[in-house]
């Protein structure tokens, strides 16, 4: 690859970090309740916690879609952009929505400590193969309706994503390797869960406020 593959590389990641890392989890718990989301609930600056804390209204809709958009913008930019110039829609989809993960989960405008970029992931997928995106949001779905842990169905569709991949096949064995990586991410968030999930303490999904 020539120099400006780099650059751009390095743009995108740069940029891709720092909009992830905006979260309107605490942007809105602060403005509109007056409160920190992260000395709430799980502690969690993520839609299943503003969801647990404050009930499914409008303003964790607008938390959950946020944290879906945040994603989807400059990683449908660097698809278009990395697919043009080198035929590599899949690598830029999947690399830029890799930094926006890490931008959501380790936050410089928060002290690196962010959320579990499930979401950001979800916003992600769908750029780099629609097939795996359904796929995933499937096994989410049943998953989430039959036992009812956000942090499960959140994990396992998460891993679900590089087999699929593998098995529909890929651009590259590099968009693989992203997109294991960015399961991995997933789960290695999620580590506080399994403890719970250990002691009996995991918190069922639900509709209603707690």
């Amino acid at each position: 690859m020539d120099a400006k593959f780099y650059i751009i590389c390095t743009v995108f990641a740069i940029a891709a970090y720092l909009i992830g890392g905006v979260n309107a989890a605490i942007v809105i718990s602060k403005l509109k309740y007056k409160q920190d989301i992260r000395t709430l609930g799980s502690g969690n600056p993520g839609f299943t916690n503003f969801k647990r804390v404050y009930g499914l209204n409008g303003w964790a809709i607008f938390v959950m879609l946020s944290d879906i958009i945040k994603a989807v913008i400059p990683v449908s930019i660097a698809m278009i952009i990395f697919g043009k110039l080198y035929g590599m829609g899949q690598f830029g989809a999947a690399f830029t929505g890799l930094f926006a993960m890490l931008g959501h989960c380790f936050p410089i405008w928060y002290g690196f400590k962010g959320g579990k970029a499930f979401m950001t992931g979800f916003g992600t997928i769908w750029f780099v193969d629609w097939r795996m995106a359904l796929i995933a949001m499937a096994v989410f779905l049943i998953l989430l309706g039959l036992i009812r842990y956000m942090s499960v169905a959140s994990c396992i569709s998460s891993v679900t994503c590089p087999v699929v991949l593998a098995l529909l096949g890929a651009e590259s064995i590099v968009v693989i390797i992203i997109s294991a990586v960015s399961a991995l991410l997933v789960v290695f968030r999620h580590k506080e869960n399994f403890k719970k999930l250990l002691q009996g303490t995991e918190s069922k999904f639900t509709l209603k406020k707690r």
